[in-house]
């Protein structure tokens, strides 16, 4: 559900298809660190996880 909820968010915040949210959300680092457990991000809010994406992206650029 968390997955589902954060491509959500994101496709808002990006202004895009909740399709290309989740494609751009599943090659992304911050994927990888949701899904280890170790990170600790899965205890973090969705809007958070999605902040991560988006700077992640900003980076990238």
């Amino acid at each position: 559900m968390k997955i589902g909820r954060v491509c959500a968010l994101l496709a808002e915040r990006l202004d895009i298809s909740p399709e290309r949210a989740f494609d751009i959300f599943q090659n992304s680092k911050t994927c990888d660190l949701l899904h280890d457990e170790r990170s600790l991000l899965y205890l973090m809010s969705d809007r958070y996880i999605v902040e991560d994406v988006v700077n992640e992206i900003a980076l990238q650029a």
